[in-house]
């Protein structure tokens, strides 16, 4: 593409210059060569003009002159000038020549009986051996009749001088288009530069080199065009990391998944084999039963939590005003059952203030947050679930006295499939996508999920929103004032 665009442009230059520099010269020469004939049409009537004067004062002598004595007297008649002596005619209206003096090398046909009435005139008259003439005629008016005076003059220098400027414009022509074409080859090559470096980058790009990039100078439509080149070679490049990352995620995300649901689906099938092909006693079936329940459950926990996170992934959802002290005791209350079973006291602390949320998955994030607390504890001891306004937003905090978390865990404990403790986590029916889901969950209602904790301490967990509508400070059961 490239190499035609180069020689469009190479032709193109050379065609323009040389249609421009013939027309040009075309036209000065022609003009030249027009000037120089009216100099020599004027010239010829100045000639004209001195005969008639010559036989006007050799009428005022006699004024009775004929037309045969006018002829006769006009033979001693002599005109000079810088070109020599002037040779005339005198002919009648048939053309036929009646007196003059020198010999004119054209006939008379033809000019005098063209001319109006009282009128001079001339025409042009090339004859056989080359020479082109000038041929000039005025009336004469006596008393018998009118004469012509006719006199010509040799133009075919002109006509020379013509042929011999299209002669040398034509060989300068050539010499100019030789040069033109040399100027030609190195501004089409210096300007389709820009052009052959984008094309080869191009090139490379489409052959998975992404850090192409082309030097941008100037401020032309090129260099415009390299600029919007790079611009898009760095979109591009930033869409395939993203991609990439994507990909890479994906798989880590499937190769967890995998493990994670090898385990569970090992002990279902281990155990209804052993019901199907042993004679076990009602404790043993019981027991095998509840196992397979308990492993089909966390199964159904791993697919509902894995299909949140695929529908956060690319879904948008609504945010609604909820008031926070209904939310959060109904959340307790979910919990409630699973908090005794442990010996495990739940506190509320609740502002009564309205916060705009999804209040489906928000729920899903309060609950999480309260699993994972009692999954912390051993047995015993108290989970405080609060919420309250924090500067223009609100927060809610669920705080544990659990085992902690190590420092140098708290930034991974929200990736997908992370445990810090797997055995543990794995024994209690963990996942691993509890916290991950909490943070989607929360960055979608444009909020940020904190982690604190201290080994042999416990976790707080704070969820902060934004947008909550204050009402009257509710008494009773929950308290108005944060921990």
């Amino acid at each position: 593409m490239i190499l035609k665009l180069f020689w469009k442009l190479f032709c193109s230059m050379v065609l323009i210059t040389a249609l421009a520099c013939s027309a040009g010269g075309y036209a000065l020469i022609d003009a030249q060569f027009r000037a120089s004939l009216d100099r020599e049409v004027s010239a010829i009537y100045e000639e004209n003009d001195l005969l008639r004067f010559a036989l006007a004062q050799e009428l005022a002598f006699n004024p009775l002159y004929s037309r045969s004595q006018l002829a006769k007297a006009s033979e001693g008649i002599t005109i000079s000038t810088s070109r020599g002596t002037v040779s005339f005619r005198l002919s009648d209206e048939a053309g036929r020549t009646l007196g003059g003096s020198g010999v004119l090398p054209v006939s008379a046909a033809g000019l005098t009986a063209g001319l109006p009435a009282g009128q001079r005139g001339w025409v042009m008259r090339a004859l056989d051996n080359g020479c082109i003439y000038l041929h000039a005629a005025s009336p004469l008016a006596l008393e018998d009749g009118i004469l012509y005076l006719e006199n010509c003059r040799e133009v075919s220098g002109l006509f020379q001088d013509r042929s011999e400027q299209y002669q040398s414009f034509f060989s300068l022509m050539l010499v100019l288009a030789g040069a033109v074409g040399l100027l030609s080859l190195a501004a089409a090559a210096m300007l389709l530069r820009p052009l052959s470096r984008l094309s080869a980058a191009t090139r490379r790009m489409a052959d998975g080199d992404l850090d192409q990039r082309v030097l941008v100078t100037g401020d032309d439509e090129i260099a415009q065009l390299s600029a919007d080149f790079n611009l898009m070679a760095h979109r591009i490049q930033r869409q395939m990391g993203e991609l990439r990352a994507a990909a890479r995620r994906q798989t880590d995300f499937i190769g967890s998944f995998a493990h994670e649901i090898k385990t569970p689906l090992t002990s279902i099938i281990g155990y209804a084999d052993l019901l199907r092909s042993c004679p076990a006693t009602e404790e043993q079936v019981r027991e095998s039963a509840g196992y397979i329940f308990g492993e089909g459950r966390r199964l159904e926990d791993l697919s509902r939590k894995l299909l949140d996170l695929i529908v956060l992934e690319r879904q948008d959802f609504p945010l609604h005003p909820v008031p926070l002290v209904a939310f959060l005791r109904r959340a307790a209350g979910i919990m409630e059952p699973l908090f005794s079973q442990k010996g495990i006291r739940l506190s509320l602390r609740v502002q009564p203030i309205t916060v705009r949320m999804e209040p489906d998955l928000m729920e899903t994030v309060c609950i999480n947050l309260l699993d994972n607390a009692r999954k912390a504890m051993e047995t015993g001891g108290e989970i405080l679930l609060e919420g309250f306004s924090e500067g223009t937003g609100c927060c809610i905090q669920v705080t544990d006295q659990g085992k902690g978390i190590p420092p140098e865990e708290l930034e991974r404990v929200t990736e997908a499939f992370y445990m810090v403790d797997k055995s543990r986590a794995r024994a209690q029916g963990g996942t691993g996508l509890g916290l991950a889901l909490c943070r989607r969950i929360v960055e979608l209602h444009g909020g940020t999920l904190r982690i604190e904790s201290r080994l042999g301490e416990g976790t707080r967990v704070r969820v902060y929103l934004s947008g909550e509508e204050k009402t009257a400070c509710e008494t009773g059961k929950t308290g108005c004032s944060p921990s």
